[in-house]
């Protein structure tokens, strides 16, 4: 991170104000017929959970989201934020007739707060754990920065059986230290700040990353006090053992043997002007790996585009996915 926080990402609302004004968001979120149903938590179309946990490998409780009908996209979230953060493409996609679920990282946002098991192999098998037990099938999984690792990570250990397409937002792969390896990586220096600002006063240092996040350290920029303040707000509710842990999961993997792995039609979207994974050591290396791979590349924009340049993400996934 440096001197001035620029490399690292996002999530929160406090822990007990999330639990309690969850079912009133679905709720507004959910299609109309869902939205009137008594039960806001459980949907009457499809008769199953809008909302709940999974037990995964080693008893930890996962959180995820289930709305709408039609294929179906998760969504894997970037660090330390949880799943809130893909809102404006969850709302979106859902009124385009997709079945959205995404999963709240252990550790962060509503899952339980694990002690054990803060790295790729972990996140990854969480998310299968939720796959099987929603028996999802024929998937498009979207991943942004450390979501982007899960979704990988998760191919390369799980297969491809239940997933139709792949997309990596602004992901951290194939692996984003320096070393003689991958010269152009950042150094350990870089997360070694992170982890101090982690460990020391949190609150301020995610205030501070929020302004690299969303590129509002940029001439002309226009990002707003809230979508600054929803990065506070949601990173703060990630464990802070786990959003320490969680440093080295997204900052020392190396994700090239998943990525040479994945053998469905794959999605590499980055901003360029991205201060917390440079493009130049990701998505144009990542692209490489996967064969067959589109890219999709915006001038200009900083990590945190599915917020800055929601409408232009939205519209590429949807072609993508339609595609």
């Amino acid at each position: 991170m440096g001197q001035q926080p620029s490399h690292a990402f996002a999530a929160l609302t406090r822990r007990d104000l999330m639990l309690t004004g969850l079912a009133a968001g679905a709720a507004w979120a959910l299609p109309a017929s869902a939205a009137t149903d008594a039960n806001p938590s459980t949907s009457a179309a499809q008769g199953r959970k809008t909302m709940g946990m999974v037990k995964s490998f080693d008893g930890t409780q996962i959180f995820y989201r289930d709305w709408g009908t039609g294929p179906v996209v998760t969504f894997s979230h970037g660090w330390p934020l949880n799943s809130d953060a893909w809102d404006p493409q969850i709302l979106f996609l859902v009124h385009q007739g997709f079945r959205c679920v995404a999963v709240d990282r252990r550790g962060h946002g509503r899952s339980e707060q694990a002690f054990a098991h803060n790295d790729m192999d972990g996140y990854a098998d969480d998310l299968s754990a939720v796959m099987e037990a929603l028996d999802l099938r024929e998937a498009t999984m979207i991943g942004h920065s450390t979501g982007g690792g899960e979704v990988a990570r998760y191919i390369g250990r799980h297969g491809t059986a239940r997933v139709r397409k792949a997309v990596l937002v602004a992901a951290v792969p194939p692996i984003m230290l320096k070393s003689d390896a991958n010269p152009e990586g950042l150094p350990i220096e870089v997360f070694d700040d992170i982890r101090a600002g982690v460990a020391g006063d949190c609150s301020q240092f995610y205030k501070d990353l929020a302004i690299a996040f969303y590129g509002a350290n940029r001439e002309g920029a226009k990002v707003s006090q809230g979508i600054l303040d929803q990065f506070w707000l949601w990173s703060m509710q990630a464990g802070r053992h786990n959003a320490y842990e969680s440093v080295k999961a997204f900052s020392e993997t190396d994700f090239t043997e998943d990525l040479k792995k994945i053998d469905v039609p794959t999605l590499v979207l980055h901003g360029e002007d991205d201060q917390i994974v440079p493009v130049k050591d990701s998505a144009r290396k990542s692209a490489q790996l996967v064969k067959g791979a589109v890219e999709i590349y915006y001038p200009g924009a900083p990590h945190g585009l599915t917020a800055t340049h929601q409408d232009r993400v939205n519209k590429d996934l949807l072609d993508f996915i339609r595609s």
